[in-house]
């Protein structure tokens, strides 16, 4: 029972922080245009760049976290799986 939990909340973390991953460097890109634009009387087209450029980072990012916690998560059940024998 506690195993599943843990391993139930692993899998919810993986989750959350895979969303957080992705949103944040798209949130930060048009923060940083926001803030260009509104303060630095920059030209509005970068929005157009900071946006999509923060998406496909966070997309990347994403990938690349979400592949090192499923190794992690198959880590975790070896062991499990181990531990049992």
């Amino acid at each position: 029972m506690y195993k599943k939990f843990v391993g139930a909340m692993y899998v919810l973390n993986i989750i959350m922080q895979s969303i957080f991953t992705l949103l944040t460097p798209a949130a930060l890109g048009f923060f940083i245009a926001w803030l260009s634009v509104s303060k630095l009387s920059a030209p509005e087209w970068l929005y157009a760049v900071l946006i999509p450029l923060g998406i496909i980072s966070g997309f990347i990012s994403m990938v690349k976290f979400a592949i090192s916690a499923s190794e992690g998560l198959e880590r975790m059940e070896k062991n499990n799986r181990r531990g049992r024998k």
